[in-house]
């Protein structure tokens, strides 16, 4: 690998940390300023209190009363969110400060970009000597190569669009200066995780996107259901860390060191020792254990539906950008490992085709717009899984790069529809709303053919890649290759289905206390950004039986040509120009039939699902619960768990061990009490004490002499 010393390389995960920082000292000095107006007020609410600009009265509130200009007349009064606008004082600086440290990171980002031309495979900061015991060392820092360039770009680019589009999206919360500090140091814990030189430094960023989840998902506490969401991302996410310790403890047994490129490099001498190559089996499958936490596959996947409470941002940098990306960057990262084993390969990649089935046939009957969008992309991620399955590293990076446009665009769009019907995101109360919202409309057009995979745009390159490298191996390959080509089936019937509830067919409405309205340039201007990018980012990785190369794949290969040499030990995978041909034919007619069956079903209203509904409850219920592996973990693991607990904390600790002590303490008590009444200070009834004790020695003693 060829490095330069580059020490500006830590100002990248820097500015966001700055700007959390600033953010956060924003949010302090707000609270200070309105805590004399409280203590003259008529309630004593503090700042997180149930007040008159509370969150936790509107059934369906996705985001806090906001005044997003003055084009949003519908705001206020009975067409309002049902909160009264909190004036933002020192806050209203907040988002301007997050979206500078954003903006600087992706500047940064493209000059390392840039930097990375030619020869040069990797810039490198100084070394940082963080943890010496003698015999084990670890000195972190930041390297900046092929495949980190590519995650730092996603992250800061669509991030900082996020983060404008959030400046309108969330105006008018009363923690809005703390929204964005949170939202900033989310970021700088992603970058920390795709920067860092070794393992340790790469969970550190690890478990700091799962911490700062927990804050943004639960950000609207006070409704209570989003903080149950957010313990159930962190507790879920705890077990695929456990599980991902275990594998870098095993990493560590195997080359005595947590540093990336020394256990990239140190695979291929492992593979002669079978010992060895089983230990290594291990320690990869571990770590797809915490991959399967991170990115949301079976069976950690159940977290990331109810992350939607969070605001609309967070979903769209949650699912798009950031956290659920982890778990692909981390299998690309250590591709040798990996490579080293094509029953582990097989195994990620039925994990993922498995997960993808089920969550997109999930998405088919959703209600929630949010929630349709949610089991989306735990059904993507599992195709970027299957990817990774057939070792084609490359098209799940490009999925991936893809995907981040795409959803973020999606999730974005659908917080403008919710913003725009006033807190709605049941999809039987929408319709007709392309008139009302145009720029909404034509932009969420645009994600939702990326999605579907239309013919040339951006996901119908990088999904039918994935099929076209698992049909190319053979074998069981062909049966996971088969669940692919049904999830895609789905993937196109929901997403049209979506758009056709949302913004086709009659209005369901009720059009005199629901006025729709288009949401203000400073949250549509990054949907049309992230339009473009939709649309054209398929020329990352055009397929090669067109004539083209594929940039995405040639830039890669520095980072994966070790995995590459391993997987071809055991053989290519290759298909003509035909097969080729065919499969993309095959995609692209699918993703237009089934594109066709969602707008003509759903088009005239909801009596598709009713009809459903109605003739199979049973199977509706099904597809509504997740296949009921959600419910099944509810009763076989959490309610055990808590009865468990129960017994523990009431039974065991408070009935048991604190009743024996304090049983002993009232005894001796009740004793001292009664011992204490024997000293009245009345001579009598000393002298009645003495007299007794004085008979009953005398009994005593005439009993023993006779």
């Amino acid at each position: 690998m060829n490095l330069t010393d580059q020490t500006w390389l830590w100002a990248i995960p820097a500015l966001p940390l700055a700007g959390s920082a600033l953010c956060g000292i924003l949010h302090y000095l707000t609270i200070k300023a309105r805590m004399p107006k409280r203590a003259h007020g008529a309630h004593g609410h503090d700042d997180h209190g149930h007040d008159a600009h509370g969150h936790g009265h509107a059934a369906h509130a996705d985001h806090a009363a906001s005044d997003h200009g003055a084009g949003d007349h519908a705001h206020g009064g009975d067409h309002g969110h049902g909160h009264a606008k909190v004036e933002p004082g020192l806050s209203a600086f907040a988002p301007w400060i997050a979206v500078l440290a954003m903006a600087g990171a992706f500047a940064l980002a493209i000059k390392g970009f840039l930097g990375l031309q030619g020869e040069t495979h990797a810039l490198e900061s100084p070394a940082w000597d963080w943890i010496d015991t003698g015999t084990f060392r670890i000195d972190l820092a930041i390297v900046l190569d092929r495949l980190s360039s590519v995650m730092t770009l996603v992250i800061t680019g669509v991030g900082t669009l996020i983060h404008i589009y959030a400046a309108g999206y969330m105006k008018g919360d009363k923690h809005y200066a703390k929204f964005f500090a949170y939202l900033n140091l989310f970021v700088f814990a992603m970058l920390m995780l795709v920067l860092s030189s070794n393992l340790l430094g790469l969970f550190v960023g690890w478990e700091g996107v799962g911490l700062c989840s927990y804050f943004l998902i639960g950000f609207w506490y006070e409704k209570g259901w989003p903080a149950e969401a957010g313990q159930k991302a962190f507790v879920m996410n705890r077990i695929g860390d456990a599980s991902f310790l275990i594998g870098s403890f095993l990493l560590v047994k195997l080359f005595g060191t947590l540093d990336l490129s020394d256990i990239v490099a140190g695979v291929s001498g492992l593979l002669g020792d079978p010992e060895k190559k089983y230990e290594l089996l291990l320690a990869g499958l571990f770590l797809f254990g915490g991959a399967c936490g991170k990115s949301a596959q079976l069976p950690l996947f159940t977290w990331l539906p109810d992350a939607m409470a969070g605001p609309t941002p967070v979903s769209a940098l949650i699912h798009a950008a950031t956290m659920v990306t982890a778990g692909i960057y981390l299998t690309v990262r250590l591709n040798p490992v990996y490579a080293a084993s094509p029953d582990l390969l097989f195994f990620i990649g039925a994990v993922g085709a498995v997960t993808a089935l089920i969550a997109g046939s999930t998405a088919l009957v959703q209600r929630d717009i949010k929630r349709v969008l949610a089991y989306s992309t735990v059904s993507q991620l599992g195709y970027m899984f299957l990817g990774l399955g057939t070792g084609a590293w490359a098209a799940a990076i490009f999925h991936l790069v893809t995907h981040a446009f795409f959803k973020a665009l999606l999730f974005l769009g659908a917080g403008s529809v919710i913003h725009g019907m006033h807190e709605e995101q049941d999809m039987h109360k929408m319709g007709g709303l392309k008139k009302h919202m145009p720029a909404t409309y034509f932009t969420f057009l645009a994600g939702a053919a990326a999605l579907s995979g239309l013919p040339l745009l951006s996901g119908y390159f990088s999904k039918d890649e994935i099929l076209a490298h698992t049909f190319a191996h053979g074998g069981a390959y062909r049966i996971l290759w088969g669940i692919g080509i049904a999830t895609a089936a789905m993937t196109a019937f929901y997403t049209w289905r979506m758009v056709a509830l949302t913004f086709f067919g009659k209005e369901r409405f009720d059009p005199h206390h629901v006025h729709p309205h288009e949401s203000p340039s400073v949250m549509t201007v990054p949907l049309m950004v992230l339009a473009v990018l939709s649309v054209f980012g398929g020329l990352l990785g055009l397929p090669p039986v067109l004539g083209s190369t594929h940039a995405l794949e040639h830039w890669l290969e520095p980072v994966t040509a070790a995995g590459n040499a391993l997987l071809a030990e055991h053989g290519t995978h290759a298909l003509d120009h035909g097969t080729e041909w065919m499969l993309l034919g095959l995609g692209a007619v699918i993703a237009l039939v089934f594109m066709g069956l969602g707008i003509r079903a759903y088009v005239g209203g909801t009596a598709r699902d009713e009809k459903v509904a109605s003739s199979a409850p049973g199977l509706a219920r099904f597809l509504q619960g997740a296949w009921g592996i959600d419910a099944a973990y509810t009763a076989y693991v959490v309610r055990p768990m808590q009865l468990l607990f129960f017994v523990v904390a009431i039974v065991i600790d408070q009935f048991t061990i604190d009743g024996m002590v304090n049983g002993a303490g009232a005894v001796a008590r009740t004793c001292g009490d009664r011992v204490r009444r024997m000293t009245s200070g009345n001579i009598a009834t000393y002298g009645l004490w003495m007299g007794a004790a004085a008979a009953l020695i005398a009994f005593l003693f005439l009993k023993r002499i006779g």
